[in-house]
């Protein structure tokens, strides 16, 4: 079970009207849903991996050591949410750094984990992975082997694999169905599936394919409740707000018709 620690405003769906200058004009929500979440998952008895946006452990750093506290695992999604391919070498690591260290200053631990926003690491910047091996990091979650029109890597490996820097990469989950890998990672897609059918592909993913499965969402799809940005693209607007009254509802049936833990002890890269 994974966690993107990120608010509404920063997501890559809207970059076309907001940069990260314009964030302070919005008032957060993250801390209070990201609670929300912590409450939900000690109901369930479940331990999540949180990847935590650099810019919310600055403005919230008591959440980032309650969640903590609560056993479950700090990762990094670098600072400022700026996709991986879109950084200079130099820039990523700036990025990368400034969240891990603030982030490990917090909790009082080395982090693991990093996930690139939006699964950002691809074909034309491989060079990521040196980066994040060179950083200290043992694994990353930052790729998708799907077509999309921000990210995928169809034809990359679709399981937990040791890179050639040395570092293990946990790709988002894929079925293959009639030819094609299908999106069953969570986020949007959870959002957008009816219930049984996101629970009958993660059933057959655990039958035909024997890997271990992740699951990734926001805190943000919890909040129904959140403002409106009327003036981002239409598609932006129906993958960011479709369904999310019913997210919570299904979220609780995923916590208890699964077995969840953290990236850090499933997949076994502290």
């Amino acid at each position: 079970m994974t966690v993107d620690v990120e608010d509404f405003f920063h997501v890559s769906a809207f970059d076309s009207i907001i940069n990260p200058d314009q964030w302070s004009q919005y008032k957060p929500r993250v801390d209070f849903n990201t609670r929300r979440l912590l409450d939900l998952f000690a109901k369930a008895e479940v331990k999540s991996t949180f990847f935590v946006l650099g810019w919310v452990a600055e403005l919230y750093p008591q959440l980032i050591k309650d969640i903590h506290a609560q056993g479950h695992e700090i990762a990094s999604h670098g600072y400022a949410h700026k996709r991986a391919y879109k950084q200079s070498r130099q820039e990523l690591i700036d990025d990368v750094t400034r969240s891990k260290n603030h982030l490990e200053d917090l909790i009082g631990e080395k982090l693991s984990g990093y996930r690139a926003p939006s699964f950002s690491i691809g074909y034309d910047n491989e060079w990521a992975f040196e980066v994040l091996a060179e950083l200290g990091f043992k694994y990353s979650s930052s790729t998708y082997p799907v077509k999309h029109d921000l990210y995928g890597t169809p034809d990359w490996p679709r399981f937990a694999y040791e890179r050639p820097e040395k570092i293990i990469e946990i790709p988002i989950p894929t079925l293959k169905l009639l030819g094609r890998q299908i999106p069953i990672g969570g986020g949007g897609y959870f959002r957008l599936y009816p219930y049984k059918m996101t629970q009958m592909l993660i059933n057959r993913y655990l039958r035909e394919e024997r890997q271990p499965y992740s699951f990734y969402f926001h805190p943000w799809e919890i909040d129904a409740d959140q403002p409106r940005l009327t003036n981002a693209p239409l598609k932006s607007r129906f993958r960011h707000y479709v369904n999310l009254h019913r997210t919570e509802g299904k979220l609780e049936r995923l916590l208890t018709d699964f077995n969840w833990s953290t990236m850090k002890d499933v997949y076994g890269v502290a």
